[in-house]
């Protein structure tokens, strides 16, 4: 007969099974990240103890141990001021403060430690040690390391400054005027913001060089400068050259595309030169590019973003251009935001000679010569004179007089002709005109030069620094015989 069990079967308590499985589930789960938190700590590379309130032991990593020759569960539960040295754990407890960076010798050693106590509920409960150097030379050699870096950072910042096409910063404008103070303080203020920027001024004023400068001041000095000539790119190009193009837009365009100026030109300025000179049909469109800071590449359709800076320039008169329907009111004022004018040379003579001795000293560091002197005859006939040209005439007229002087002074002989033969006394201001002055003050040139040669034309255009054929033209213009030995 097969055994029976007399007793009643009893049902099993699944929920009672179901609590002990996540009871274990649970042990296991904090016995696991238990340990994962001892690694952790164990890891930490420079010594680490943790007390308690009264300044008795719970922690101590590996690391810490191996520094002092002791072993970390053999310190567990023991006074602090027993296991370290100086130690001020306790003191952190009572004290509530914490202490960074500190100075704490052990064992003859210098070493930086941070103390700091853990709060829980308004009350101090832990203080946290750790060892931030093991030697306070360690820190001296950090600082060293990091002085090294500012100075790489810092000449990597003029590189590149210098790559990004900047040349020229508000120590490269001379002046002693009122006028250019005013302005250079106008133009250091528009450096602090993002507004767009119009200078206008004649050809040679140093228009772009005040572009470069508010640049360079600003806060995108180490974003490129990109420079757009309005009236040196072809009509047909002008719109690939500003918004770029996508590959196969027009024949003749590169396989990949290519990005334009506005694109080249993100988080740093453009400067669009000659603004004067842009297509009427080009406006519009690049009223909607500085309004919105966006466009699409010709021949594609994908919207390109770009943070740039708008700085404009031109020696026309945009006012009369807008009357004549030739600039767009609109365009004129989103650009005209902040206006700079820079006075020709001719309304600020107190410039000249600062000017002149400026650029002869650059010339001759150039050159490798040595100093450059002026004689007081040449100083005159250069204050004197009216510089249509401005800067740039000046610059020119500069440079071909160093090319030719034999010596370590400039006379008023080695000055050009038309500057040479101004009446003395004479600062222009009467004349008709400035384009009267010049082809005036150039046939006495041409006619010196004739005579002084004996009518030779090769040697007299040598004297005048042109070519044979240009001397022709002139003389031509100017109505001289041309009856002579060539």
């Amino acid at each position: 007969m097969a055994y029976q069990n007399n007793q009643e079967t009893q049902p099993i308590n699944r929920t009672a099974v179901q609590r002990n499985d996540d009871g274990a589930f649970a042990i296991q789960a904090l016995t696991q990240q238990l340990e994962e938190y001892k690694l952790i700590f164990d890891s930490i590379h420079n010594g680490v103890m943790v007390t308690d309130a009264d300044g008795y032991v719970t922690h101590f990593n590996k690391p810490y141990g191996q520094f002092l020759g002791l072993e970390p569960a053999d310190q567990i539960g023991k006074h602090c001021t027993e296991v370290v040295e100086n130690t001020r754990m306790h003191l952190v407890a009572k004290t509530g403060r914490a202490e960074i960076n500190q100075s704490h010798l052990i064992n003859g050693q210098n070493m930086v430690v941070q103390r700091i106590p853990i709060w829980k509920d308004g009350k101090v409960i832990a203080v946290f040690g750790q060892v931030m150097f093991k030697d306070i030379k360690d820190v001296t050699k950090l600082a060293n390391r990091l002085s090294l870096l500012e100075s790489k950072v810092k000449l990597y910042e003029e590189e590149l400054i210098s790559l990004r096409s900047t040349r020229y910063t508000f120590d490269s404008i001379v002046g002693d005027s009122t006028a250019i103070s005013l302005l250079k303080n106008e133009a250091l203020s528009a450096a602090a913001n993002q507004f767009p920027v119009l200078i206008t001024g004649e050809s040679g004023t140093g228009k772009g060089l005040f572009a470069q400068a508010i640049h360079h001041a600003s806060r995108r000095k180490l974003h490129p400068f990109v420079r757009i000539n309005c009236s040196a790119i072809p009509k047909d190009l002008l719109e690939s050259e500003l918004f770029g193009y996508e590959r196969g837009a027009f024949t003749g365009a590169r396989a990949e595309g290519k990005p334009g100026k506005f694109e080249i030109a993100d988080q740093g300025t453009i400067f669009l030169d000659e603004i004067g000179d842009l297509p009427l049909e080009m406006q519009p469109k690049l009223l909607r590019v500085v309004e919105e800071k966006e466009f699409e590449r010709v021949g594609g359709t994908r919207v390109i973003r770009s943070d740039f800076r708008v700085i404009a320039a031109t020696n026309q008169n945009l006012e009369e251009m807008m009357s004549d329907g030739r600039f767009r009111k609109d365009l004129f004022y989103r650009l005209n935001v902040i206006p700079l004018h820079i006075p020709p040379l001719r309304e600020r003579r107190d410039d000249i000679m600062p000017l002149i001795r400026f650029l002869i000293q650059q010339m001759a560091q150039e050159a490798a010569l040595e100093e450059i002197k002026l004689g007081p005859e040449a100083q005159k006939a250069l204050r004197r004179y009216n510089w249509p040209g401005n800067v740039r005439e000046l610059i020119n007229v500069l440079e071909r007089t160093m090319a030719s002087i034999d010596g370590s002074r400039i006379q008023l002989c080695d000055l050009p002709f038309y500057l040479q033969r101004l009446p003395a006394g004479s600062s222009q201001q009467n004349q008709t005109s400035i384009r009267d002055v010049h082809a005036r003050a150039e046939k006495e040139a041409i006619v010196f030069a004739l005579k002084e040669t004996g009518n030779n034309k090769a040697r007299a255009a040598k004297m005048l620094g042109i070519h044979r054929t240009h001397l022709y033209k002139k003389m031509k213009k100017y109505g001289i015989s041309l009856d002579a030995d060539a």
